[in-house]
Order: C-alpha cells, then structure tokens, then sequence
C-alpha cells in the first residue's frame, strides 16, 4: 500500500494521504483524454440531430414510457449518463435551455468539436492552459465577429414579418414542421400578446401550453385566456356563462369540523334529521354567501358531493371542481380575481371577471375541458396543442417551447444573424485570420477553435445528404471571396446558399450563449487533470 506519511512529536507515523488503486484513479493527460472521449460520444449522439434535416431519438424510460423527440436538452435529461465528464455536457444543454431556450443541440456539437481538436492539441504537446487561453482569445474574437455581421429587426405588434421567419426557422427541424406557419403565428401572437415592449421584458408566467389527445396538429389554436382540463361539475348546469364573475375558491363546499379527533354516535332517527337539517343550512348558507356577492360562478380546488352540487344547481350557481392550484393561479390572474380561503371573506371586489366561460367537448369520447376567454388580464394566454397521440403533443408543447423562447429573446435584443452554419463560417474565417497575426503558441488553438466551429456546417450538410467537405469548402471560400457573411448550407436544397433569401434567422443572443458556454465547458474540462473516487483509498 502506498502512502504519504508525516511523524508527530513522538515519532509515530500518520497517515496524510493514501494513494488511491490504480481502478479507481486516473491523472494527467491519460485522464485529459478519458474526460475528452467520454464527452465526444455525447456531442456525437446529438450531432444527427442537427439542423432541418437531423434525425429524431426514441427514448424509451425504465418504466417504458416513450419520448419522440430530436430536442438536445430532452434527449440528455432522459439519457442515462454514468460518466462525470458527460454528465457536464447534460447540465450545458440545460444551461442553455434555461437561459435562453433553444441551440440546446448546436450547444453541444460545438462542445465536443472543441474538445476533439484540444485532444490534437494535447497530442502535440501544448499545456492545457495554453489550449484554455488560446479557445477564450478565439471565443472574444468570433463573439465580436457576430455583432459585426448582426442585423438588427424591428420588433413590434405591427412588424411580425422576421419574427415569424425565426420562429419558421427554429420549428423548421421538429416534428411540427409540416404545419411550422401556423406555429410560428401562435408563438409569435402568444407572445406579443404577454411582452412589455418598451421594457423588453416577457413574462412567461402568463404562457401555458396545454394540449389534449385528438384531432390533428392543424386543430391547435391560440386561446386568449385560460383552458382548464376539467368541466362542469353538473351535467345540467348551463354550458356557457357569459359575462362571468367568477368566484375562486380554496375553501370545499361542506360543514366545517372540529379541528380535533371526533367521533360522532347517532342512536335515533331524530339526531340523524337534525344532523342532515344542519348540513343543509350550511350548505344553503355557503351558496347564499356566494350569491350574494355576484357571482355565477364558482370555481373550487377542492371537491364538493352529490348533496351540495344538486343544491347549486338548484341556485342556478354553475360550478367546476377539482381545479388543481397551478390553475387557480392561472385563473386569478388571468382574470383579476382574488384566491379565497373562506365563504366569510367572499366579496364583489373578489370576483374573477371574463366575458365568457365555456366547455368543449371533444370527438365521441366523454372528454371536456373549460375555456375561459375574454378575461379581465387580457395578457394571459394558452396554447392549446391537439394531435393524434401524446408523444405528438408532448413534442409539440417542446417545440412551442422552443419557438416562444426564440421570440422572447428577439424582444429582448433584436439582432439576428443567419442561419444554415453561416455565422459560424463567417466566425470561423475571422478567427483563422486573428490566429495568423498572433506570435505566440495560442495560434494553434485559435486554429483549432476556428476548425471546431466548421464542425457545425459539415454536420448541417452531413444530416441533409450533402457532401460534407465539399460542400463547407465550396461556402466557405465564397463567403472569403464575395465577403458576404449570408452564405451557408443550403439543408433544404431550395439552390441558394444566400440564407437572407432562404429566411433562415438565428438570434444572435443565442448564438453568443453557445459560443461562451461551450468555451467555458471545455476549458473546465482541460483544467482536470486527476479523478479520485472517494471511498476506494488503499485498495491495490
């Protein structure tokens, strides 16, 4: 057993640190490498699902629920990751998705391109920290060529034209895209419909993307308001209420009870009819609070029985119950009501307010849901996704997801670049030429770094059948030689490479967050050196 030892004052050995076993500990540029093959297999997973023409991944869960979906961040949450190093490309997808919503794919291609051309470094004998420095001087210049060759677009309920194209863009490669217009207007409506242009701020608590099995993806629509997955509670109460105040509540229909352990013993039919007569008056009483406070409908999270809903759809009180609490948020806000806990503090100042509340029914099942519209907070919306089976819908929700993000971050900074591995070409040529007026060792990875973000035009080509060198060699000196910063990889084989022409938009904050997280990954990764595995010490 190997060890390093110290002695105390009486010349007795102690033990300052035990050598791990050979299994379980791996250090210098053997563990460089380990880190570096571990994340290339990630980047290479995802890297087919690149682009309009990428490919999609079933995953299949322990349980056996399957997912459908070509989503970077969706595909490494669900994949069952082991490896440290691999488990950080995870959490970079999710950073991405977090902050900014799409390029969660793009993120980690790039990711894995840099660290297979830092392995060619390595094997050249460059220090790590070299590699570091020259990847973060490369990732400045790039981020400097984005903004150089940026477009600004006007942002504005009258000026919807480029919005719509880089939504068109983003759920050009999902499988929505067959019906990616309609899409592109309800993200873009959605949207527009919640944003505070003149603060450039969208708030996302106003958006809900619900969706119901049936029908087709042409059945989705924007809903301005809420649509709650629950339905009258009585089937002869009036299906449609018009101008509804709308009384939400956290309190159930039903006699108080002591807030202690009870026990009740009933032995004569008299205890038993003044127990029912007791009930009845509250129930009575209960519904006349609500009555005389305006409203004509009650909305309940809790449940109500038999008894109570009969005595409310004898007061002509339209109720739902079972309203979960996410929803009953959604409700008050939506429509400027107020949550009440208790039938005392019920009041007209309280009430929901919406023009009309009305139940759907769907196909020939017995399936219903409530759409509440024309509401007080005109913000709110839903989008509400049908298709023919849940894993449609579940990715259809994530490509709306997608899409509303690319618009929320088009209000929030309203420069574009373009698409189809055109800024990264354009990056790419402006590093390789930074690189060439640098003395020092960082040219090499400069070099590098600008060889890393070809990766992501060659998979764009690869994914749509093209030939993948030729065709990146082909642009690459056309952007060099005609300066024009537009040309890319023409995916849908439509004959021009002009990007502005094809439609194809990216926002550029998107874009600059690629770029700065996969860099500061991969030199987190360069800087290791040494894995220990807690818990194995001494083992030979």
């Amino acid at each position: 057993m190997n060890a390093v030892y110290a002695q105390d004052e009486y010349g007795r050995p102690v033990i300052i640190l035990r050598e791990q076993a050979k299994k379980s500990r791996i250090s210098g540029i053997e563990a460089q490498k380990a880190h570096i093959l571990a994340a290339k297999t990630v980047a290479n997973i995802l890297k087919t699902s690149l682009g309009p023409r990428g490919l999609d991944k079933i995953l299949i869960s322990p349980d056996g629920n399957i997912t459908i979906t070509n989503d970077g961040a969706t595909i490494l949450n669900q994949m069952e990751v082991d490896h440290q190093i691999a488990k950080l490309l995870v959490q970079l997808s999710k950073s991405q998705d977090d902050e900014i919503g799409d390029g969660t794919t793009g993120v980690v291609v790039l990711a894995g391109a840099l660290l297979e051309q830092a392995e060619d470094l390595l094997n050249r004998g460059i220090h790590p920290i070299r590699i570091s420095d020259g990847f973060e001087r490369a990732c400045n210049v790039a981020v400097a060529e984005l903004d150089k060759i940026a477009d600004e677009i006007p942002v504005s309920k009258a000026h919807t034209d480029i919005l719509l194209r880089t939504a068109k863009t983003c759920l050009g490669s999902k499988i929505v895209s067959k019906c990616h217009d309609q899409f592109a207007k309800m993200a873009v409506d959605a949207v527009l419909s919640v944003a505070d242009l003149d603060r450039k701020d969208v708030d996302f608590e106003l958006i809900k993307v619900d969706g119901k099995v049936g029908g087709s993806l042409q059945d989705s629509q924007l809903v301005f308001g809420v649509v709650v997955d629950k339905d009258i509670s009585h089937p002869q109460m009036p299906k449609v209420i018009k101008d509804a105040k709308i009384a939400i509540l956290t309190c159930p229909f039903e006699p108080p009870k002591p807030k202690t352990k009870h026990k009740l013993d009933i032995t004569s039919v008299e205890e038993y009819q003044n127990l029912q007569k007791y009930e009845k008056e509250k129930f009575e009483e209960m519904v006349r609070q609500v009555k005389d406070c305006g409203a004509n409908l009650v909305i309940c999270q809790w449940g109500f029985d038999d008894e109570a809903n009969h005595l409310l759809l004898q007061n002509e009180l339209p109720a739902v119950r079972w309203v979960g609490g996410p929803e009953i948020e959604l409700i008050a806000i939506a429509t400027n009501g107020r949550i009440v806990p208790r039938f005392e503090e019920l009041s007209a100042a309280k009430l929901g307010k919406a023009g009309v509340v009305r139940e759907v029914s769907f196909g020939t099942t017995k399936d219903r849901m409530l759409i509440i519209e024309e509401c007080a907070n005109t913000r709110a919306v839903t989008l509400f996704v049908r298709g023919g089976n849940k894993m449609i819908i579940d990715e259809a929700k994530r490509s709306l997801h997608d899409a509303i993000c690319v618009v929320r971050n088009l209000v929030r900074d309203n420069r574009i670049v373009y698409g189809g591995g055109a800024a990264e070409i354009a990056c790419s040529l402006a590093v390789s030429s930074a690189a060439d007026s640098i003395s020092n060792i960082e040219q090499y990875a400069m070099r590098g770094f600008a060889n890393a973000l070809d990766a992501i035009p060659l998979a764009l080509s690869e994914n749509s059948g093209l030939s993948p060198i030729e065709t990146l060699a082909d642009v690459k000196s056309r952007q060099a030689t005609e300066k024009n910063s537009r040309l890319g990889i023409d995916c849908n084989l439509r004959g021009s490479n002009d990007m502005r022409e094809q439609h194809v938009f990216d926002p550029l904050i998107s874009k600059r967050s690629q770029f700065y997280l996969a860099t500061q990954l991969v030199k987190m990764i360069l800087k290791i050196d040494d894995v220990i595995m807690p818990g194995e010490a001494g083992q030979e």
